[in-house]
């Protein structure tokens, strides 16, 4: 599906699907911090597992953190007390400067390590998705030190000293297709890469700023021959810019319309786009609008079903079994 092919059915998997909605994973991690478990390949691997065992997914992601890259380049953050928090934040120059670059396959062993591992328990069967955070929404954490409402210190730095942020955008930039392209190397069948932030930007800026980088770490990828996936939460305002990346697939967010989407989208396999909150709803609302979903997805050259963004903590598990089953047993035509 994500390269264009024709499948029998449309295949499902959703963000976060490994994570805190589910019963067996806080089991795991009530033993060990959110780092610890990131950096463990065993627990990471089990984490991974949990969800491809309980609901059957078409395929897994492997279980980690856009951030985890960032602690070898000298940016340690801790999920201790809620959200992520950067002691010190990167605003000056010289603190710009003081981060590391680094081989992924050393600093982030552990990761190609996992890979190892969830492929051996997937078998041949599930495919696993590799990811990395987009070096502008990492840039958004290590200038705001954490999760941010207005982006005050990030938009400060790219009106008042926009070459400070090109700077670390370059820095992030490298480090990140290094980071992918290990991923590809220890087995992972396609690669996501995560634009949570990017959205908040005039399209001006966008297209200064973020595009050319996104374009750099997609472009240095295409001949790992794996799928490629873009995601950018709120991508509206940008079709046009985002549709000239060379990519197999555009992620898109539950404030899309699919079907009047998919005809500035030609040539792309989407994947998407029910609102995760869609899944708090009754059982035939989450079955009518998944098959609404799959409707409109079946006119692209590939669909692949998931959610607008990552799945919430409180989500019954009921839902997440009526979507898998709606979507597993829709057909073209139906």
């Amino acid at each position: 599906s994500l390269r264009g092919e024709p499948t029998d059915r449309t295949p499902i998997w959703v963000m976060r699907q490994a994570g805190r909605y589910l019963p067996e994973y806080q089991e795991v991690r009530s033993k060990m911090s959110f780092t610890e478990l990131t950096h463990t390949p065993e627990a990471a691997c089990e984490v991974t597992l949990q969800p491809i065992r309980r609901f059957g997914f078409d395929a897994a992601i492997m279980f980690s953190d856009i951030l985890t890259p960032l602690e070898p380049m000298g940016a340690p953050f801790d999920f201790s007390k809620g959200g992520p928090k950067l002691e010190r934040p990167l605003r000056s120059e010289a603190e710009i400067d003081s981060l590391q670059k680094y081989d992924a396959r050393e600093g982030t062993h552990f990761v190609a390590e996992a890979i190892k591992l969830m492929k051996e328990g997937l078998g041949d069967k599930t495919p696993l998705i590799g990811f990395a955070g987009s070096p502008f929404t990492l840039a958004t954490y290590l200038i705001e030190g954490g999760g941010s409402k207005n982006y005050e210190n990030l938009k400060t730095m790219l009106y008042s000293r926009p070459e400070l942020l090109t700077k670390l955008m370059d820095k992030l930039t490298d480090q990140t297709l290094d980071y992918l392209s290990m991923q590809v190397d220890a087995g992972v069948d396609a690669v996501q890469l995560f634009d949570t932030w990017g959205g908040i930007l005039h399209p001006a800026d966008y297209a200064r700023v973020v595009l050319p980088c996104v374009k750099r770490i997609m472009d240095g990828l295409k001949d790992k021959g794996v799928p490629r996936i873009y995601f950018l939460k709120g991508s509206a305002p940008y079709l046009d810019l985002v549709t000239t990346l060379d990519v197999e697939a555009l992620g898109m967010d539950w404030t899309m319309d699919m079907a009047k989407s998919l005809p500035s989208m030609e040539g792309y396999a989407v994947q998407g786009n029910l609102d995760p909150l869609a899944l708090f709803g009754s059982e035939d609302q989450i079955r009518s609008r998944a098959l609404d979903i799959c409707r409109a997805g079946s006119k692209a050259p590939g669909h692949v079903f998931n959610l607008g963004h990552g799945i919430l903590p409180p989500t019954p598990i009921s839902a997440v079994e009526t979507l898998v089953e709606t979507v597993q047993g829709y057909r073209k035509g139906q």
